[in-house]
C-alpha cells in the first residue's frame, strides 16, 4: 500500500483490479469504522487505523474464509472490543475465521476452536471449552487472609500449592472437601473455596512445555 494514497482510493484500486463493484468499497469502510476518514492519506494513519484498513481490504471480496494475523495489534481498548465483535459476527454469518495470535486473553474471549502448534508439530486440535476443562483438572482455589499458614497445611497433606494472588492459592492434588476439612481442622479461616478455571495461557504453557524452542536453562544449585 502506497502511503500517499488515500484510504478510499486504495480500496477502489483493489476493487477494480479484482473485478469487485465500487459500491463494496464504501460498505467495508463503514464496516471497519473508517468512513469518516476515507479521504485521508493512509500514510498518516495510526497503526490501529492501518489495521482497520487492512481488514477492509480483506473484506472487499466478501470471502467465505478469512485469516487474521495478530488483528488486535495497534488497536486501542475500543478497537479491541470492536474486533472481537467483528470476528464473531463474521463467524456467525457462516464464514470460516482463522486467527493467529500470541495474545492469549484475546483468543480466550473470541475463539471457539483452537489449533496449537509447537516446533512445526500439531500439539492440540480441540474446542476452547475442552482445552480449558482439561487444563483446569481437579484444582481448587482458596481465598484466605492466612495464605502462608494455609499453604503449609495443604502442602504437608501432599498437595501442590501455587500462590495465585495476595490472598489466593491454587491447590492441586486434593479434592475441595478435603481442602476445606484440613483448613477447618487447622483453624485457618477462608473466605472462598472454588474450582479453579484455567486460563488459555496456563493451558498453552502446559501443552507446549516440552516443545518450546527457546527456553532458559534451569539454574543448578
Amino acid at each position: 500500500m502506497r502511503s500517499g494514497r488515500r484510504a478510499r482510493h486504495h480500496l477502489l484500486w483493489l476493487a477494480h483490479s479484482n473485478g469487485i463493484p465500487k459500491s463494496r468499497v464504501d460498505e467495508v469502510l463503514d464496516q471497519v469504522g473508517l468512513a469518516s476518514v476515507a479521504r485521508r492519506r493512509a500514510g498518516g494513519f495510526s497503526l490501529g487505523m492501518q489495521q482497520r484498513l487492512g481488514i477492509a481490504a480483506a473484506l472487499l471480496g466478501d470471502p467465505p474464509m478469512l485469516m487474521f494475523d495478530e488483528p488486535v495489534n495497534g488497536l486501542d481498548p475500543d478497537g479491541i472490543v470492536w474486533i472481537r465483535g467483528l470476528l464473531r459476527s463474521l463467524a456467525a454469518e457462516g464464514r470460516v475465521v482463522l486467527v493467529s495470535s500470541h495474545l492469549m486473553g484475546e483468543l480466550e474471549d473470541t475463539a471457539d476452536h483452537l489449533i496449537v502448534i509447537g516446533r512445526g508439530r500439531l500439539v492440540a486440535d480441540t474446542s476452547m471449552a475442552k482445552l480449558l476443562a482439561a487444563a483446569s483438572k481437579a484444582r481448587v482455589e482458596v481465598v484466605t487472609a492466612q495464605r502462608t499458614e494455609a499453604t503449609t497445611v495443604l502442602a504437608n497433606a501432599g498437595a501442590t500449592v501455587i500462590v495465585a494472588g495476595a490472598d489466593t492459592v491454587t491447590v492441586d492434588g486434593l479434592p475441595g472437601d478435603r481442602v476445606a476439612a484440613l483448613l477447618t481442622e487447622a483453624a485457618i479461616p477462608f473466605a472462598e473455596l472454588r474450582r479453579h478455571r484455567a486460563t488459555l495461557e496456563e493451558a498453552y504453557m502446559d501443552l507446549t512445555r516440552g516443545v518450546i524452542e527457546f527456553a532458559p536453562e534451569e539454574t543448578v544449585r
